[in-house]
């Protein structure tokens, strides 16, 4: 054994490499031909609206555990698809949907008015959003969402506080 370098059972790397696949490709979707991004944080607006429902502690929680396996798994997942911010990832979209809904009293028309500054403010990517794209690994993948998704959120809080100063 000394001298000999250990290579883990094949069997283990593979259930491995198909975690971080599913995970970071959110159980596939981002293998979809037609805008997997969009398609991610749509499935993170209905899981909003379906299940969570304006439970903040249920939606904070939820939230930190995606922000920990997307931060964690996002640069592995770039080293298996063997590119830089890989069109497969979306648990980015997914998690900057939440971002963009986090703190705000449940209402449809809020979380549809979330999803689609979501979708435009992570297509623009205003300064530093784009800045933080370029950055490598985990933090360019899941960074940049993560920023949207608290402009958007920003964007929506003082929406609400202009709406209800009753002009």
């Amino acid at each position: 054994f000394i001298g000999r370098v250990w290579n883990p059972p094949l069997r283990k790397i593979n259930m491995s490499i198909f975690l971080i696949k599913t995970l970071t490709s959110l159980f596939y979707i981002g293998y979809s031909k037609f805008v997997p991004g969009t398609l991610a944080s749509l499935a993170g607006f209905l899981v909003y609206v379906f299940f969570i429902k304006g439970n903040v502690a249920l939606h904070l929680g939820l939230t930190i555990l995606v922000t920990i396996i997307g931060f964690g798994l996002s640069a592995r997942a770039e080293a298996i698809f063997n590119k830089k911010d890989a069109r497969q990832i979306v648990i980015d979209d997914f998690y900057g949907m939440w971002v963009s809904l986090l703190f705000l009293p449940y209402s449809f028309k809020l979380s549809l008015a979330g999803f689609v500054l979501f979708r435009i403010m992570d297509g623009l990517k205003p300064y530093p959003i784009y800045k933080v794209e370029k950055l490598g690994g985990g933090l360019g993948v899941m960074g940049d969402d993560l920023l949207a998704g608290i402009y958007v959120n920003i964007i929506l809080q003082v929406l609400l506080k202009l709406i209800s100063l009753n002009f």
